[in-house]
């Protein structure tokens, strides 16, 4: 499938924001991240690779009404598109069947080059 190349981080954003579903905003995506994960993710980062992921049309997003508590702003939520869905379906394809190749005897037997 042309055009579905996920970078590791961009794969991640996209399964986070499908998990969050309705709820997949900047600062819940990036606890969510930090909380399955352990990696703590700079906002800049994360909002650099969901405007990348939106201009490749896997996400879409849309601003929220305007609380209270956030002092009248607006959260951006984002969706993830059917390509969006496509693109992690093919990457999870691919992963599966590279392990699927892996020969079914004992890890320990497996040799190891030297780092």
């Amino acid at each position: 499938m042309k055009g579905t190349n996920l970078g590791e981080f961009e794969e991640l954003l996209l399964l986070v924001v499908a998990s969050l579903y309705p709820d997949a905003y900047g600062l819940m995506i990036r606890e969510e991240i930090k909380t399955t994960s352990g990696r703590s993710v700079a906002m800049g980062a994360i909002h650099a690779a969901l405007n990348r992921l939106e201009e490749k049309e896997y996400l879409k997003s849309e601003l929220a009404e305007a609380t209270h508590e956030r002092g009248g702003r607006r959260k951006r939520l984002f969706t993830l598109t059917a390509s969006g869905k496509e693109a992690l379906e093919y990457n999870r394809s691919l992963r599966n069947s590279l392990w699927d190749k892996i020969p079914q005897f004992s890890w320990d037997n497996l040799k190891y080059a030297s780092v």
